[in-house]
């Protein structure tokens, strides 16, 4: 059985986060493994508190699972704090991570900051450079590259800038567009539409934890980048179309849409 580990925050109501990544790895049917950042108080209708994890505590996570289940794919999300960033930089090179996604959680939907400008360069200067794949959304790809984006034509500047910038592929999330719900996969060899129908559904909660941990799921199992995100956006259309409605706000996904 393929590992694959999320380094992410917790969502008690299970929408997003670690619980959004271990269920999406359990749909995946790979191993999945977690190192918690920070807690939060939040549900469909916001987040209440935050508490984060000591960046020595972090460590001691990672250290727990790298020399024992090593493994084969990892994902990370919400790292609030540059002493976080810094410490899972170290740990990450230390322990040569291959097959590593990350879903830069800087700004949220409603376009409010989520991390302080030091969070912000170590996460940019030390986090990114790391990956495999950046998955950032268009207010997120817009941070990094300080091009605004209203168009797939400044989405294919944007990636490139970014690719230019970190080294590393991304994958710009189109669903800030309003005509189309099209990815753009930008890589050193290729640039790469992912296409997709849009979904009229209101319960979006957790979908770039869920994309970005399905990416990890796919590159575990041998799969190629470009398969591994293809895979992944037929997924989370799987999940998005089944139509869950669960609690007063935006909900989340049937990350188990799949499974008979």
């Amino acid at each position: 059985m393929k590992k694959v580990l999320t380094i992410a925050g917790s969502d008690c109501s299970g929408g997003a986060g670690i619980q959004a990544d271990l269920k999406t790895m359990t749909a995946h049917k790979v191993y999945g493994m977690s190192v918690i950042t920070a807690l939060t108080a939040q549900n469909t209708t916001g987040v209440t508190s935050i508490m984060d994890v000591t960046p020595e505590f972090v460590g001691q996570q990672m250290d727990c699972i790298f020399t024992d289940i090593y493994p084969d794919a990892v994902k990370i999300g919400m790292v609030s704090n540059s002493g976080i960033i810094e410490t899972i930089a170290t740990k990450l090179k230390e322990y040569k991570v291959k097959n590593l996604v990350i879903d830069p959680v800087m700004i949220s939907t409603s376009g409010s900051k989520l991390l302080s400008e030091t969070a912000m360069d170590a996460l940019i200067g030390r986090l990114l450079p790391a990956a495999l794949l950046a998955t950032p959304n268009i207010p997120e790809a817009e941070a990094l590259c300080h091009i605004k984006i209203t168009s797939k034509e400044h989405m294919e500047k944007a990636a490139e800038a970014i690719f230019q910038k970190l080294g590393c592929a991304v994958l710009i999330k189109g669903g800030h567009l309003t005509e189309t719900s099209d990815d753009l996969l930008y890589t050193k060899e290729n640039m790469v539409w992912i296409t997709g129908r849009r979904i009229d559904n209101p319960n979006t909660h957790g979908t770039g934890c869920t994309l970005s941990s399905a990416i990890a799921c796919s590159l575990a199992n041998g799969c190629t980048l470009e398969e591994s995100v293809k895979n992944a956006k037929a997924y989370i259309t799987g999940a998005l179309n089944d139509q869950l409605n669960i609690g007063k706000g935006s909900g989340p996904l049937n990350h188990m849409w799949g499974l008979t």
